[in-house]
């Protein structure tokens, strides 16, 4: 069964993709290719669901990932990186071939990044802590370790919660906006007390500052397509027991 996902033009010519919920295994509420590993899931279904990703991103290259803590710490994986360790960490930058670099999001922003020339990949999981912690900009520091040149680095901003979906407080608002005052033009006005949030624009303002030319987005909202991703706010509304996570890939052939 083929397994769709989403690409960035951006990123052509390296092994990518924005995974969601279709072509897998899971069933219930973690219908279909949940791949959580936290999710409560049949551990069975979980590593079939990551087993289809990685062939359909890059054919027998193993994933590894992360304990994701809503922080800003990249991790580099090296030919010495053991991959079924999970570090805490949100982010993760290589320049080994064959290994697929996974990110789990359920309404965070999932970015990928890679400097084709100097044969440097990357991958951040930028929820609304980590987005402002600078995780990004820790990612294209890794990897300018490994090699890569800032001016030559594309990055792709997968699906992710949109700003329709994502109602925040003031009280929100005010910790963006005492970090940079610039800030403010990531809110629309909301409700009494309220306001929406673009994450995504957040995240390709901040890789723009740090030097990113070529950015993506790919401008999904996790929240309003229940048939395609999973969100953890949806879940939390229609009060389900657990939600999924899905996968973004990335690695060199």
């Amino acid at each position: 069964m083929s397994v769709p996902f989403v690409t960035a033009p951006t990123l052509d010519g390296i092994a990518h993709g924005f995974f969601g919920r279709r072509g897998g295994v899971s069933t219930g509420d973690l219908a279909s290719l949940n791949c959580g590993l936290g999710s409560g899931d049949d551990p069975a279904r979980i590593a079939e669901n990551r087993r289809r990703v990685a062939e359909a991103a890059l054919p027998g290259a193993p994933v590894t990932g992360l304990y994701q803590v809503h922080g800003n710490r990249c991790v580099i994986v090296d030919e010495g990186t053991d991959l079924a360790d999970r570090s805490e960490a949100d982010a993760l930058a290589t320049r080994r071939p064959g290994v697929l670099l996974g990110i789990l999001t359920a309404d965070c922003v999932p970015v990928l990044f890679a400097d084709r020339e100097a044969g440097v990949v990357g991958a951040a999981h930028a929820g609304w802590k980590g987005a402002i912690a600078g995780v990004t900009d820790a990612t294209i520091d890794a990897m300018e370790r490994l090699g890569a040149r800032r001016a030559s680095v594309a990055a792709a901003i997968g699906p992710c919660i949109g700003r329709a979906s994502y109602e925040v407080d003031d009280a929100f608002v005010e910790r963006f906006v005492a970090d940079d005052p610039a800030n403010e033009r990531f809110f629309a006005a909301g409700k009494p007390g309220h306001a929406m949030f673009d994450i995504a624009a957040y995240v390709a303002a901040r890789l723009a500052g740090a030097g990113v030319a070529r950015i993506a987005i790919g401008g999904q909202d996790t929240y309003a397509l229940p048939q395609d991703y999973f969100s953890y706010r949806r879940a939390c509304h229609k009060g389900e027991n657990s939600y999924g996570r899905q996968l973004s890939v990335i690695g060199l052939r």
